[in-house]
């Protein structure tokens, strides 16, 4: 049986360093760089505060404006306040982690192989790798928004309310009916929960294919290029 072509982009990233028991993989490496970069912007552009912004300091503050005005319109003004610093952080991060990942050299250059027969280096190990394209990071980011969105929850409703909120009937009944509708949600709050305990993994997953998929195309697009390229050489070189 004919082996199984490995995919363009492989689902694992690649570990270019051991410190111990502990890997540092080229996907850490990018997220490392474009947290420092993010980092060291915001310095910049906060460092010297002007009434009238300009430069980095005008792009920054309309990036943060327009992300709390567009948050406060979803989520209302009070729970923005309390919850602007994550969903601000988490945009911008995962905004600038994709854009690195369009950087030409991310994916590209690193370790591999030379093919003789077609005249092209194939890269086994890239440096670089893009941050979202790595199921370890969509996952904790997905796993510490679920965590902060149940005390979120429970501080605004209150335990007791945050079950009534899944358990308990929703309408204004009596009777018979009243007993039916019990039941009926109580069985559907199970069925949330279920759905509430699943968002990680979704959430997880869903940043991660958009991103790898992606990569993947990009990948198999830089491909067929680069061998076009190799076959048309010899053709143009007499």
């Amino acid at each position: 049986m004919a082996a199984e072509a490995e995919p363009a982009v492989p689902l694992k990233p690649a570990e270019l360093v051991h410190i111990g028991k502990f890997a540092i993989t080229n996907s850490m490496l990018v997220t490392w760089i474009v947290a420092a970069g993010i980092i060291v912007f915001a310095q910049l552009a906060t460092r010297r505060i002007k009434p009238i912004p300009s430069g980095i300091q005008n792009f920054w503050e309309w990036l943060v404006e327009g992300l709390y005005n567009f948050l406060e319109g979803i989520i209302g003004r009070e729970l923005v306040s309390k919850t602007f610093w994550f969903f601000a952080t988490i945009f911008i991060f995962i905004l600038f982690v994709n854009w690195f990942g369009l950087v030409p050299g991310v994916g590209t250059i690193g370790w591999g192989h030379y093919d003789s027969t077609t005249g092209v280096f194939h890269v086994d190990r890239p440096l670089l790798r893009g941050g979202n394209a790595d199921l370890n990071m969509t996952t904790a980011m997905a796993v510490i928004f679920f965590l902060l969105w149940i005390v979120w929850a429970i501080q605004a409703n209150g335990v007791g309310g945050f079950l009534r909120h899944l358990f308990g009937p929703k309408g204004e009944t009596t009777g018979f009916l009243k007993i039916m509708l019990v039941v009926i949600f109580f069985m559907v709050g199970w069925l949330e929960v279920v759905s509430i305990l699943f968002r990680p993994v979704s959430l997880s997953f869903r940043l991660f294919g958009n991103v790898y998929a992606g990569e993947s195309t990009l990948e198999v697009m830089s491909s067929i290029f680069t061998l076009l390229s190799a076959q048309h050489g010899p053709e143009h070189a007499h």
